[in-house]
């Protein structure tokens, strides 16, 4: 078995007995978007909610709205069928003490944008672990479709 790291702003699609992997998630979203009947997955490291709230905005993974287009193209282009659902982890408010009253929850809205972006690509979320004030990291098996989420603070937990 082989393991890819997914590093912040970044992706990948693979197929097969590969774990597709994304360390140290705080406000951040992995999203895991799988095709069971192929074993074909795609693993996104998201890391602000909109193109409008980043200086450069020249890399598509970098946003939901542009990273889930861009893994379902990927997938298909490698052999996905339609069957294509997501497992979402992360937006955590890592530092809500610090955020003023009324003040901007990155992760919160990250987990909004990353919703309407599956919901406008007709993709449908089958599991989630957002939220909550702890890190986490993912490990998508792509053999599987199985997500595991490792949380020092939280514990583990299986999409």
């Amino acid at each position: 078995m082989s393991e890819i790291r997914v590093k912040v702003a970044d992706y990948a699609v693979s197929q097969g007995d590969v774990v597709l992997c994304s360390v140290g998630l705080g406000s951040c979203i992995a999203i895991a978007l799988y095709d069971a009947r192929t074993s074909i997955g795609g693993l996104a490291h998201i890391l602000v909610p909109s193109p409008a709230l980043a200086r450069d905005t020249s890399n598509p993974a970098k946003f939901p709205s542009t990273a889930v287009p861009l893994l379902v193209a990927e997938m298909r282009r490698r052999g996905a069928s339609a069957e294509i659902t997501a497992k979402i982890a992360g937006g955590a408010s890592m530092f809500a003490s610090l955020i003023p009253a009324g003040g901007i929850n990155m992760g919160e809205r990250n987990a909004v944008a990353t919703r309407e972006a599956l919901v406008d690509a007709g993709v449908p979320i089958i599991g989630e672990d957002t939220g909550g004030d702890y890190g986490r990291s993912v490990y998508f098996h792509l053999a599987s479709g199985r997500l595991e989420i490792r949380s020092l603070k939280a514990g583990d937990r299986v999409l």
